[in-house]
C-alpha cells in the first residue's frame, strides 16, 4: 500500500537568513528534485536546520524566495503548505494510543473518529505497526516511536516530508534499521524526503543527493560517491569519511593530474582544481587506498613508515604509521591478508587514489 501524495520540487532562490549582525544562511539558490531523498548535512550551527525551517514555514527568509511545486510560499502559513515536520524529539502525546497520535492531523481537519481509525491502521499497518495501535507510544521501543511519527507525518498526506535529524536519539544497530526503513518508505510513497542530519553515514547512505553545509553556505552538492570520490575542497575532503591529508607545492601540472612535493616526498595525483605549478595545495588520500607493499610489489607513489598500532576494528584494521614527518592511516581488510613484516613498512597508493585540492578550511581546523 502506498499513500496518494508524491513528491513536489522545492527551490531556494537566493533566499538568505540574518538573525541581526548573525548571517545564519548565505544567499543560496537550490533546487530539491520531485520525489528525491535529499540531504543536507553539515556540523552544528552550519544552517542546516534553518533551511528546513524556511521550507517548512517557521522561519521566512531575510531575502530570496521558497517555491515548492513552483508556487511561491510568501505568506503561507506552516500548517497551509504541502510539508510535514518530524522533529529530533519526535514530540508524540504520551497519553493518547498510537492510532490517536497518527490521526491527530486528521482530526484537525474534522474527521469522524471512525474515518480517522481506519486511516491510522492503514498507515499503522504500512509501518508495520498495526497491532500496535492500542498501546501508548511508552508501551514501544525507539525505533517503533520513530516509525508512529513516521505514520502521523504522512497521515495529511505531505508533498514533501521533512526530517530533523529523526534518529540521532537510537543506538547504532537501531540507527542502520531505521536507515533501510525510511529509504524503502520514500521509494513507496514518492514523497520528496528532505533529511537534515550531522552524520556522514546517514546521509550517504540513504540520500539520492547531498548538499554539504558549513558557516551558512553550501559547498557542495552531489551524490555520495561525488562527495567521497570527488570533494572540491577541503571542508567536503575532511568532513566526509576519514583521509590523510598531507600538505606541499605542486611542482609539475599536466591538467588532470599534478606532481606535489610534501615533507614525506613527492607524489602524482588528480588535479580536479588545475592548480598551478607553485601552488600550495593539500594532499588528500583516503585510508583504504593507501596499501601495504609486500616485497617486489610497488605503485605509483610509495612510501615509508614505520607502525604505531594496529586498531582491530572487526572486518578491518587501522593501521597507524610514523612517517617521520607525520601519522598516516591505513584500513587494512582482515582475514586472508599477508602478515605485516618486521620493521619499517612500504607504503604504496596510486595516482588515482589522491586528489589535489586548493588550501582551505578543513573540517578539524
Amino acid at each position: 500500500m502506498t499513500v496518494s501524495a508524491r513528491g513536489m520540487e522545492i527551490t531556494l532562490c537566493s533566499a538568505a537568513v540574518r538573525f541581526g549582525d548573525f548571517q545564519a544562511v548565505h544567499p543560496t539558490d537550490l533546487t530539491i528534485r520531485a520525489g528525491e531523498f535529499f540531504s543536507i548535512l553539515g556540523p552544528s550551527g552550519c544552517g542546516k536546520t534553518t533551511i528546513l525551517r524556511l521550507v517548512s514555514g517557521f522561519l521566512d527568509p531575510s531575502e530570496g524566495s521558497i517555491l515548492i511545486g513552483g508556487r511561491s510560499m510568501a505568506g503561507i502559513a506552516p500548517s497551509d503548505r504541502p510539508t510535514a515536520l518530524i522533529f529530533q524529539n519526535l514530540a508524540l502525546f504520551p497519553l493518547m494510543p498510537v492510532w490517536e497520535n497518527v490521526a491527530f492531523g486528521l482530526e484537525m481537519r474534522g474527521w469522524s473518529k471512525a474515518k480517522r481509525r481506519t486511516r491510522a491502521l492503514e498507515l499503522l499497518t504500512m509501518v508495520a505497526l498495526g497491532e500496535q495501535a492500542d498501546k501508548l507510544p511508552s508501551e514501544l521501543s525507539g525505533g517503533q516511536r520513530q516509525r508512529v511519527a513516521i505514520a502521523r507525518a504522512l497521515a495529511v498526506e505531505p508533498a514533501v516530508l521533512l526530517l530533523d535529524e529523526p534518529l540521532s536519539a537510537l543506538d547504532l544497530k537501531l540507527r542502520q534499521h531505521m536507515r533501510a526503513e525510511l529509504k524503502q518508505l520514500q521509494r513507496e510513497t514518492g514523497i520528496t524526503f528532505v533529511y537534515i542530519t550531522h552524520d556522514q553515514g546517514e546521509a550517504l547512505t540513504m540520500s539520492d543527493r547531498v548538499a554539504v553545509m558549513n558557516a551558512g553556505r553550501l559547498v557542495q552538492l552531489g551524490t555520495a560517491d561525488d562527495l567521497y570520490d570527488r570533494p572540491t575542497n577541503a571542508f567536503v575532503a575532511t568532513f566526509v569519511g576519514e583521509t590523510n591529508r598531507l600538505t606541499g607545492r605542486i611542482e609539475a601540472e599536466d591538467g588532470q593530474s599534478a606532481r606535489i612535493a610534501t615533507p614525506e616526498g613527492a607524489f602524482v595525483a588528480l588535479n580536479p582544481a588545475g592548480l598551478g605549478v607553485g601552488a600550495q595545495a593539500f594532499l588528500f588520500l583516503r585510508p583504504e587506498r593507501l596499501h601495504v607493499l609486500t616485497e617486489g610489489e610497488s605503485r605509483a607513489n610509495m612510501l615509508a613508515g614505520g607502525l604505531i598500532r594496529r586498531d582491530m576494528e572487526g572486518a578491518f584494521s587501522t593501521l597507524v604509521i610514523d612517517t617521520g614527518q607525520s601519522h598516516l592511516t591505513v584500513h587494512r581488510v582482515n582475514g586472508g591478508g599477508i602478515p605485516l613484516a618486521e620493521g619499517p613498512l612500504r607504503l604504496g597508493f596510486s595516482q588515482e587514489a589522491g586528489v589535489i585540492l586548493p588550501l582551505g578550511e578543513t573540517a578539524h581546523d
